[in-house]
C-alpha cells in the first residue's frame, strides 16, 4: 500500500469511528450471532493474491462487525467494563503508527520516562505512598502473578529461580470471592493448587480477617509456609471490599507479602470519600488498578504499584549481552518489571486520558457511576418483585427476581430465564454470579458515556420482562 492510499483509508477509517461511535446506540449490544455464523462466512484459505482494501474494510463492516459484541455501548452493563474514550483511541492511532516495541530505554525513551510520569502522577491521584514505584502491565492478571513470584524469591532469599528447587511447601490466601486469577497464579508458579487457601467471607462477601488468622496459624502449625495474601478492594462478584487494615496487621505479625487487587476499584481512589477503603495501605506489598477498566483507556493498560522495588527487580531481571546499554545504570528498563519482554507504548493513552479529562473530569465520570449505582440499588429496594443480594460499595448491583409470593418457583432457573430474555432484546447487557449458591443478576454501571438514561432504560426493561415472566409462572 503507498502512502496516498494509505492517507484516503485513514481518512475513510476515522470517519467510520467516529460515525460508529455517535450511532453506537442504535446497534444491539451483545452480538446476536449464533456459534459459527463468522467462521462459517470466511474462507478456508488465505488469498494467494492481494486484496483491495476497500473489499477488506467492506467484508469487516459486513461479516465481522455483526459478531461483535459493543462493550463500548452505553448499555453494556456486564462483567466489568474494558473502557475507551475518544482521547484514548487516538492515541492508540498514534502508537499504533510508531509501532515501537518499548522493551528497554534505548528502544524509546520517550515510551519509558512517560511510563515513569503516568506511574507517578497515578500514584499521587490514587493517594498511594510515595516511596512506591509503578509500572504498566498487561492486566491484572499478570500483576497478581508478579506479586507471587517476587514474593516467593523474597521468602527463598532469591534463590528459588536459580536453584530451582525447595523444601518447603508454600501457602497462598485469598478469600472465597477472590478472583480465578490468583487460582491462576498459584498454578502457573508451580504451587498447586491445593496450596491455595480460600479464606471464609463475612456476610458482605468479604475476607474474614479472623479466619485468615486461623488458617496461616494452622498451616504454621502443620509445617507449611506462608506465602502471600490476596486482599480483594472490589470482588469481581459483588464488588466488596477486603477489610484491608486487619488483613494487614495478621500479614504484618507473620510477614507475609500483602498484594492488594483493586483492579476495578483502584479508580474510585481518585475520590477522597473513597478512600475508606484502603486504610491502611501503606502496609500492602504490592497493588494494582486497571485504567483498562473504570478510567477510560484503552484495553491493555494495567497499573502495578510495589513497595520493594529491588525485589521486583532481583526476580525478574535478565540481562543478555544483547540488550546491554550504556545507559542501564542510569535508567528504568520496564522489561524487568515482569513478565514479558517485548512491551507497546502504552503510557501514551493513558497520558492522553488524563491530560484530556483532567483528574477533575475524572473524577465527575466516577462520582456520577456511583450516584447511578444507587439510583438502580433504590429501585431494587422498592420493587416488591425484586430482592438485593449485596452490599453496594460501587458501581456494581447485586440482585435478582424474588417475589413475596415465591412458592414452587424456582428462583435460580427464573433469573437465568429473565438474564437470558434481556440480554437477547440487544438492548441491555447483563451477567450473572453465585452467592450463597443463589443465581444472582449483576448490573455494572462503569461505561465512558453511560447516563442516567440509560440506566433508567435498563431498569424498566429488566422489571417490566420479569412481570411479564412471572405473570406467565402464574398462570
Amino acid at each position: 500500500m503507498k502512502n496516498e492510499e494509505f492517507r484516503a483509508y485513514a481518512h475513510e477509517f476515522v470517519d467510520w469511528m467516529a460515525e460508529y461511535l455517535d450511532q453506537i446506540e442504535d446497534l444491539p449490544v451483545k452480538s446476536q450471532v449464533n456459534p459459527g455464523d463468522i467462521r462459517n462466512q470466511l474462507p478456508n484459505q488465505p488469498p494467494e493474491m492481494a486484496e483491495s482494501m476497500k473489499d477488506i474494510f467492506n467484508d469487516f463492516k459486513n461479516i465481522i462487525l455483526p459478531g461483535v459484541t459493543h462493550w463500548q455501548h452505553p448499555s453494556f452493563h456486564a462483567y466489568f467494563n474494558a473502557n475507551n474514550s475518544r482521547p484514548s483511541i487516538l492515541a492508540e492511532m498514534l502508537t499504533a503508527t510508531l509501532g515501537a516495541q518499548c522493551m528497554i530505554w534505548a528502544t524509546s525513551p520517550s515510551a519509558t520516562e512517560l511510563e515513569e510520569v503516568t506511574m507517578k502522577w497515578l500514584k499521587g491521584m490514587l493517594g498511594l505512598p510515595e516511596s512506591w514505584h509503578g509500572s504498566i502491565q498487561n492486566g491484572a492478571s499478570d500483576a497478581t502473578l508478579i506479586a507471587l513470584l517476587t514474593a516467593r524469591e523474597r521468602v527463598t532469599g532469591f534463590k528459588l529461580n536459580s536453584s530451582r528447587s525447595s523444601n518447603r511447601v508454600f501457602r497462598v490466601y485469598g478469600s472465597e470471592q477472590a478472583h480465578s486469577s490468583l487460582d491462576k497464579a498459584v498454578a502457573i508458579a508451580g504451587i498447586g493448587q491445593q496450596n491455595l487457601v480460600k479464606v471464609a467471607v463475612d456476610d458482605q462477601y468479604a475476607m474474614d480477617p479472623e479466619k485468615l488468622r486461623e488458617a496461616i496459624q494452622k498451616d504454621i502449625d502443620r509445617g507449611f509456609q506462608p506465602l502471600m495474601v490476596m486482599a480483594a478492594i472490589g470482588t469481581t462478584g459483588s464488588t466488596a471490599i477486603d477489610p484491608l487494615l486487619p488483613i494487614a496487621h495478621v500479614c504484618e505479625e507473620y510477614e507475609i507479602w500483602l498484594h492488594v487487587d483493586a483492579a476495578l476499584a483502584g479508580t474510585s481512589l481518585i475520590l477522597d470519600e473513597m478512600r475508606w477503603m484502603v486504610q491502611g495501605i501503606e502496609k500492602a506489598e504490592s497493588f494494582v488498578v486497571n485504567p483498562h477498566k473504570w478510567m477510560f483507556t484503552n484495553f491493555d493498560c494495567s497499573a502495578y504499584f510495589v513497595k520493594d522495588k529491588k525485589a521486583l527487580l532481583r526476580t525478574f531481571s535478565v540481562s543478555p549481552e544483547y540488550l546491554r546499554t550504556k545507559e542501564d545504570e542510569q535508567v528504568n528498563n520496564y522489561r524487568d518489571w515482569g513478565i514479558p519482554l517485548g512491551r507497546r507504548f502504552r503510557a501514551l493513552k493513558l497520558w492522553f486520558v488524563i491530560r484530556s479529562f483532567g483528574v477533575e473530569g475524572l473524577r465527575q465520570k466516577i462520582r456520577l457511576h456511583l450516584q447511578l449505582a444507587q439510583w438502580f440499588k433504590e429501585r431494587v429496594l422498592r420493587a416488591s418483585i425484586f430482592e438485593l443480594c449485596a452490599p453496594v460499595p460501587l458501581n456494581t448491583i447485586c440482585f435478582r427476581v424474588s417475589p413475596t409470593n415465591k412458592n414452587k418457583l424456582d428462583l435460580d432457573a427464573l433469573n437465568k430465564e429473565l438474564l437470558e430474555s434481556v440480554n437477547a432484546t440487544g438492548k441491555i447487557y447483563i451477567t450473572h454470579t453465585m452467592l450463597q449458591r443463589r443465581y444472582v443478576l449483576r448490573m455494572v454501571i462503569g461505561q465512558t458515556e453511560v447516563a442516567q438514561r440509560h440506566v433508567e432504560k435498563a431498569w424498566k426493561l429488566l422489571h417490566s420482562t420479569a412481570e411479564e415472566l412471572l405473570s406467565r409462572k402464574n398462570d
